[in-house]
């Protein structure tokens, strides 16, 4: 077996064992009632009627015959029970915390990549594709399994009934099935391909998609129609551009397929395979009517179980192409790691950049070159520039969400990656300039946690510093209301200053030896502004504080500006 096979066959088991492990009952029950399927289907069409058919043949008691449909009507009976439980109770519960499984670990590993990911195309395309075909996988798995195990069991009850009766029946189902493999493979592998191009141009689909139905666009789409026009100009490239992979493709596709479905199977069972047997029967004497007709019906049904089994393996590879993509992204390892495990200082203490440089990539060239400041403890530090000076960007790396390319940031004179970094970034809170509200309550925004998990009393306090106490009151469920109209009919949308006040509540509401702000009041109007920046020297008078902004009016306020 090539590596290429190993791995095909370790994907497939990875995924079964996460399935197994979620919920082993239905992975196990899913897998019996394939069998229990085929060995009715046998029963019925194969071994009773060939049973009966004999029994009318060579003038057997009908008593016989009789006694063997009603057990076998009783084991239908109970198989359909089964069916049902599986199908309409157990699966119910069982696929979506399959799913669920699945779904978190990707989430997981989203959260905790670097940042630097997300500045990857490539990354893109792998995490995209990774996340929206993991479902569809599970799916795709215990489609497999049950053409698996249904195949196998046609194989071994069939098999036997054809080598009991005639062995070189099985040899022509045994040609077509070998040759529905081959060129099953090769159809798998071509759609996969076609999938892969098609990825990068679905994804500019989605974009156009969502810029027409999200509310965030919606005002520019009204008032500025060329925008909506270039958009509908994009929209039909690129479908211009998924139909030309489709035509490229096609011509292969087809005759791949029409050997598969048409050759592989249809010529010769139909055909090849049905000359033998009327030539064995009329012609020999080999075979007995009756089993030419069960031979013929049970052929027909095998040669469908063989199509199926014949896709088992394709379908493996189809998989096992997926998970790859999944485990590639799951495999991806954060380069931003603690480098040790010293304390956190639990008070502000001294911040140092030495000639700090950082660039995104090597084609764009530094943004920051040599970047050297020092920031006291307790002090109020303005941030300003050009746009695209790399003001925020400093202020990631200081976050460390980012490490620098050259030179170093120190806290309290220790190299910031000597810490645990969820512990440092905990105690820095920042609000970006362009903050997200979620769909969520007013005091789970302010959290960014459950609303359990923290007290009103200090909810309320951050709300009172940040300027947002007025617009919470107006509200009818006060801390409860559901923010966005998302999910919720009765949601409230916050305008651009009233969100941004309630972001700065996070900042307030949470325990930090730093405070971060790009541009703390840019949706501000200057009444809000001032008791911003009242508050939040009030507030911040035992933090050091690092502000970005452009407005005399916020940096007038800090101790030393920062050019």
């Amino acid at each position: 077996m090539s590596k290429k096979d190993n791995r095909v066959f370790s994907n497939n088991l990875n995924l079964l064992k996460l399935c197994f492990k979620a919920s082993p009952k239905y992975t196990v029950l899913s897998i019996v009632e394939a069998i229990r399927n085929e060995v009715v289907v046998f029963l019925e069409f194969t071994f009773g009627l060939n049973y009966v058919l004999e029994c009318a043949e060579y003038g057997r008691p009908f008593k016989d015959a009789a006694i063997f449909l009603v057990g076998l009507l009783a084991f239908v009976m109970v198989g359909l029970w089964f069916n049902a439980y599986l199908y309409q109770k157990l699966e119910m519960k069982a696929k979506p915390k399959i799913k669920q499984a699945l779904k978190e670990m990707l989430y997981m590993k989203a959260k905790e990549i670097d940042l630097e990911c997300y500045d990857n195309p490539e990354f893109y395309n792998d995490y995209v594709l990774a996340v929206s075909e993991a479902e569809n996988q599970v799916d795709r798995l215990f489609g497999m399994l049950s053409s698996l195990f249904t195949g196998l069991t046609s194989i071994v009850l069939s098999g036997a009934f054809f080598i009991g009766n005639d062995p070189i029946s099985f040899g022509f189902i045994f040609v077509a099935f070998v040759a529905s493999l081959i060129v099953g493979k090769a159809v798998n592998s071509l759609n996969f391909k076609i999938r892969n191009e098609k990825n990068p141009h679905e994804r500019k689909l989605n974009y156009v998609n969502r810029v027409f139905y999200l509310n965030d666009y919606a005002k520019e789409i009204r008032l500025n129609t060329e925008v909506s026009a270039e958009l509908l100009k994009d929209f039909d490239k690129v479908n211009d551009d998924i139909l030309a992979i489709d035509k490229k493709n096609a011509k292969k596709r087809f005759w791949l397929q029409y050997l598969q479905s048409y050759i592989c199977n249809h010529f010769i069972i139909y055909v090849v395979y049905m000359i033998y047997l009327v030539y064995s029967a009329a012609v020999l004497h080999r075979i007995s009517y009756s089993n030419v007709a069960v031979m013929l019906t049970t052929a027909n049904r095998m040669k469908n179980r063989m199509r199926q089994f014949s896709d088992v393996y394709p379908k493996m590879q189809e998989i096992s192409l997926y998970v790859d993509k999944i485990h590639k992204f799951l495999a991806i390892e954060p380069q931003i790691v603690s480098e040790g495990n010293r304390p956190i200082p639990e008070h502000p203490t001294e911040l140092e950049l030495r000639n700090v440089s950082f660039a995104y990539n090597e084609k764009d060239g530094y943004i920051l070159k040599n970047v050297s400041m020092k920031i006291n403890p307790y002090s109020k530090i303005a941030i300003v520039g050009y746009n695209g000076a790399g003001k925020t960007t400093l202020i990631k790396l200081i976050m460390r969400l980012y490490d620098p390319n050259e030179g170093e940031i120190l806290l309290n004179g220790i190299n910031i990656k000597e810490y645990d970094v969820a512990e440092y970034r905990r105690k820095i809170g920042t609000v970006f300039q362009d903050f997200k509200i979620f769909a969520a309550t007013v005091k789970e925004n302010v959290l960014l946690d459950f609303e359990d998990a923290g007290e009103d009393k200090k909810v309320l306090e951050a709300i009172e510093k940040s300027g947002f106490a007025d617009r919470l009151h107006s509200l009818e469920n006060g801390l409860k209301t559901n923010l966005t109209k998302e999910f919720e009919d009765d949601g409230v949308n916050l305008s651009g200053g009233e969100g941004q006040k309630l972001a700065v509540a996070r900042v307030f509401y949470k325990d930090a030896n730093m405070i971060i702000l790009d541009e703390p009041s840019s949706a501000l109007d200057p009444i809000a502004e001032y008791h911003l920046n009242h508050s939040m020297l009030t507030a911040a008078e035992n933090k050091s504080v690092i502000f970005i902004s452009h407005r005399l009016s916020t940096t007038r306020i800090a101790d030393k500006i920062y050019m």
